[in-house]
Formats: structure tokens, sequence, C-alpha cells
């Protein structure tokens, strides 16, 4: 089995080369596929070479950062070079639809109903929902089921968060808790976002992986965080436990899309079915923190079985045209904490 892994930060006349290689006999192979994927190590080698072996195609992997490769489609829209974008989220494809192909796999109807593809062109195979990340030994005495829980005055200066204006993580937590209070423009969520960032005192993380390495290390009681890392955390063996909120749980999803006039379309649509088939949406759930799609796959000890948790859904047409407001507003609670 072969792989062929290439990245951005190499140089533009590799990169050059690739792209001028489309409609090569090479490129045009039967058995090539060319992927563009933000994704972490673990997730790509649970896989591309699974995917490799089971189609015996080999393919060609560019990795960089989510915005880099949604510039790197579209600077290349005349001419496409990649089959698949293998990675992103929910607002970066919305936004980005006149560069993919339709294309809505058959493996979709056993993917759970929420996380479909209902775009035409984007299909969700893995979900990150917001947690709380709690520390047992700092909380002890305290019951944290959910986020009502947290306006507790003994937690003063010790709930971790990252900066909402600038975390992805922080600010699904915020849409998380508007949703799970009353809405998005609801006067009675932003009192909740008051209170609670009242309690934060101004200790605002400028990393989001700062937030639950502060409550595994016992310097912060609790933390507003994603499961990937906690579940990670678990398997590690960390005092740590995870609060799915009583609430509600927003689950966003990762997604991969196939190229408008992709070279390899066949394969392309190979690949978008094989990550959410069982097989692979079962390794997903039990050799990595990623948490499956697909209905009824097996997920690991740490993580906790998504029909034995509340989920509350996001507004994602309404986040992507009001994002800019609602950070806004945020920012003017943060201030007004601040001169409490």
């Amino acid at each position: 089995m072969k792989k062929s892994i290439k990245f951005l930060a190499a140089s533009v006349l590799a990169l050059g080369l690739v792209g001028c290689s489309n409609g090569a006999t090479d490129d045009n192979a039967a058995d090539k596929l060319v992927v563009y994927s933000p994704n972490s190590e673990g997730l790509i080698n649970a896989t591309i070479p699974a995917f490799e072996q089971k189609y015996g195609v080999e393919v060609e992997l560019i990795q960089a950062g989510t915005g880099e490769l949604f510039k790197k489609i579209e600077s290349e829209k005349e001419a496409p070079v990649a089959d698949v974008i293998f990675g992103g989220s929910y607002t970066q494809y919305a936004t980005n639809g006149e560069y993919f192909a339709e294309y809505v796999s058959p493996e979709d109807e056993n993917v759970v109903e929420q996380y479909r593809n209902t775009t035409g062109y984007s299909t969700p195979y893995t979900l990150d929902g917001s947690v709380l990340i709690v520390n047992p030994d700092l909380t002890e005495g305290m019951n944290i089921t959910g986020y009502k829980d947290l306006l507790n005055t003994d937690l003063k200066g010790k709930i971790a968060t990252a900066d909402p204006a600038n975390s992805s993580s922080a600010f699904a937590q915020l849409t998380n808790m508007l949703i799970d209070n009353g809405g998005y423009e609801s006067d009675a969520a932003w009192k909740y976002v008051f209170d609670l960032f009242d309690l934060i005192d101004g200790k605002v993380s400028s990393s989001s992986s700062n937030v639950y390495k502060t409550v595994a290390d016992g310097e912060m009681a609790v933390g507003l965080t994603y499961e990937d890392p906690t579940v990670k955390l678990l398997n590690d063996g960390a005092n740590v436990e995870i609060v799915y909120p009583e609430e509600g749980t927003v689950f966003l999803p990762a997604s991969a899309a196939i190229i408008k006039d992709a070279p390899h379309m066949d394969n392309a649509k190979k690949f978008i079915d094989f990550i959410i088939s069982q097989e692979t949406q079962d390794v997903l759930g039990t050799t990595t923190t990623n948490r499956p799609v697909r209905i009824g796959a097996k997920t690991s000890d740490n993580m906790k079985p998504i029909d034995e948790i509340k989920i509350s859904e996001e507004d994602y047409t309404y986040v992507i045209e009001h994002k800019a407001e609602i950070v806004d507003r945020y920012n003017e609670v943060f201030i007004d904490t601040q001169s409490n």
C-alpha cells in the first residue's frame, strides 16, 4: 500500500507540478485520488490507508489549514487539482457551495437524521460537541450537570474558557448556552451569559487548548470545551469528568465534499461513501476521539452514546448570517462584566 503525502508548506514548484499534471496520463489514472485535508494525523491514519487498501487507490494527500485549503480550491476552480476536501466546519461548506459537486451518498440514510447531507454536496462524517470538563477534586460537593450549575459563586475565577470572539470552540459554547437558555436573541439567554462571564472574572484564555489543560492540571475547576480532547484526556487516565449539559448539547459536524469537475470523480464518490460506511464509522468511534455520525456506530467506553445525550440543534443559517452580531453582543457583555 502506497501513500503520497504533500504539504502546502512545500515549495511552490512542487505544488505547481501537481497542478500541471492535471490532464496527464498518471493524473487521470483510475487508481488515484487527490485529497485536501486539515485533519489530524489520527483521523487521517484511521481512514486513508484503509481506503487505499480496500479500493486499490493511491491517495495523494495535501494537508494544510482549513482556510488555506478552501482558498486553494477557489483559486483552482477553472482547473481543479483536488478531488475531495476532507474536513472543515458547516460554515465553510455553506458559504462555498459553488465549488462542490452535487453528491448524496447512498450511505447517507444510515446517518443520524440531524446530521445527514442536507446541502446536496457536503457530507458530515464526525461530530464534536460542546461539553463541560470538570475536575472532581476542585468541585467536590457540587453537582454539575449543566450550564445552570455554573452560576455558583464558589466557582468565581475557577471557570476556564477561551474567547468566543477568536476561538471556534468558545463561540460554539456561546451559541450552545444561548440556545439552551432561550435563543440567540433572548434577553434571558444573554443575562445568563452576563452572569456566567461575571463569574469567569476576566480569566479568558488566549488558547482553546489551555481550557481543558488547566482543568486537568488542577488549576481550574470547570472548563467550557469540546468533546474530542476531553475524551482523549479520559483515555489517557486524566482526573477529569465530561458533562454533557442537561439543557442540551450542540454537536457540530465536520464535513467532506467532492470538488466540482473533480479529475477522479468515481474515486471521489467511493471515498465519500467509505468515510460514512459502517466499517469506517466503527473505526473512528473506537480508535479515535472523533464521534461518528452513523446510527449505531460503535464508540469507546469514554464516549457516551449519542442516544443517551439530549441534543440541542444549531440554526446554522442564522449563526452564519448573524455571527458578527453575536460576537459584538458578547464583547459588550464582557466589557460590562469587567466594569462591575
